[in-house]
């Protein structure tokens, strides 16, 4: 059988050790195409570059035969890159990550990770985003490798529902002490957030963001709560934003 054409990028860029991670997984499996950022951009959720330029460099020292190449945009300029000017064949699967740091519930809408994954959604290609509750650069990656290949071969297998991509976090734990898989909703949440005002050596007022994660559900069938009782949480995200259940109410107002 042909092996799939498999999509890697990122949010984390082109050298972060998650992505390296997921090339070699993929390749396990398929025929793999890295377009990646080439530059950190996280916290970019589905942003696209519509006031400047973009450019595509190929990589030259591909690492076990795979296609690599950056692009100067956001995670969802690479797959639109990747899909319209650099593979020129079906793309069978995207795959975003290894994302230094979790992504479950709100994070979902601020995620490059997930932008990436979303964008492919939308081009007709499953996807799935993988990120891990660890935000250090030097992640330990081994313990989910398994559960990395088995959730790909079983998207591979079974496919995806039609307007679906999946959202998959790794508690950070090792590969003994995690409980298996969770089939998740997302988590209601929210940030309480606040602005760190400092001043700079020239005198000029500036601000950080800074604040608390919330977690305001108290269900066991979420995300968050998968995460912190030792199971990897997969939910299954659509890009389709429309409030379905407002629908009847609003058309009882005087529109």
């Amino acid at each position: 059988m042909k092996k799939p054409l498999i999509l890697v990028t990122n949010d984390d860029g082109i050298t972060a050790p998650g992505i390296r991670v997921l090339m070699d997984i993929a390749n396990e499996i398929g025929n793999v195409i890295v377009v990646a950022p080439d530059s950190p951009q996280s916290g970019m959720g589905h942003a696209i570059t519509v006031d400047n330029t973009l450019h595509i460099n190929k990589i030259s020292n591909e690492s076990n035969g795979i296609a690599q190449y950056t692009t100067s945009g956001t995670p969802a300029d690479c797959v639109k890159m990747a899909k319209n000017e650099i593979i020129k064949e079906k793309i069978d699967l995207c795959v975003s990550g290894i994302n230094h740091g979790g992504n479950s519930s709100i994070n979902v809408l601020y995620s490059g990770t997930m932008s990436a994954a979303i964008e492919a959604g939308i081009e007709g290609i499953p996807a799935i985003g993988f990120s891990l509750a660890d935000f250090s650069w030097k992640a330990d990656f081994e313990p989910i490798k398994p559960f990395i290949k088995k959730i790909i071969a079983e998207v591979i297998r079974n496919g995806l529902p039609e307007g679906v991509v999946l959202n998959v976090n790794f508690p950070k734990l090792q590969q003994n002490e995690i409980k298996g898989i969770r089939i998740c909703r997302q988590a209601k949440a929210k940030y309480a957030e606040k602005f760190d005002k400092r001043q700079s050596p020239f005198g000029k007022e500036y601000y950080w963001l800074a604040g608390e994660f919330e977690c305001l559900d108290k269900g066991e069938d979420t995300d968050v709560w998968a995460l912190q009782n030792g199971y990897i949480s997969v939910v299954p995200v659509q890009f389709d934003l429309t409030a379905h259940h407002a629908i009847q109410q609003l058309n009882t107002w005087n529109l």
